[in-house]
């Protein structure tokens, strides 16, 4: 089943919220839970930029502190032509919380490509090699 339009929305309705005064790049994301609710969260900078926490990091913290934890899919929302994937810190973290959800980008307007978190991070680190 494709992200709903209301999750794409919701995305980019975070994406308003980021704090990126240093960068200018504001990401949205939206993590839907397998029951259907909606999480958010938006990249929050800060001027030692090593403390700066990204969108989907903080819609998937926000998600477990809330009692969620079994996830469908996130969308990621970036004002760019090309897809914005997510960075290696946040596949880590989606991978170990999430596992192999769809991920799909998008900018202001469209949808810029849909896929597994297992074509994002082919290999991951996970409980199993500890």
């Amino acid at each position: 089943m494709p992200a709903s339009d209301a999750l794409i929305a919701a995305a980019r309705a975070a994406r308003e919220r980021a704090v990126a005064d240093f960068s200018g790049f504001k990401v949205g994301a939206a993590l839907e839970t397998t029951d259907g609710h909606i999480i958010t969260g938006c990249n929050i900078e800060n001027a030692s930029y090593g403390l700066t926490v990204c969108a989907e990091r903080v819609a998937i913290f926000k998600a477990i502190s809330d009692g969620h934890r079994a996830f469908r899919r996130m969308v990621v929302v970036a004002d760019t032509p090309a897809p914005t994937p997510p960075c290696g810190a946040c596949r880590q973290i989606m991978w170990e919380f999430c596992g192999d959800i769809e991920v799909v980008m998008a900018n202001l307007q469209m949808v810029t490509a849909m896929l597994q978190m297992t074509d994002l991070l082919p290999l991951p680190f996970d409980k199993r090699l500890l």
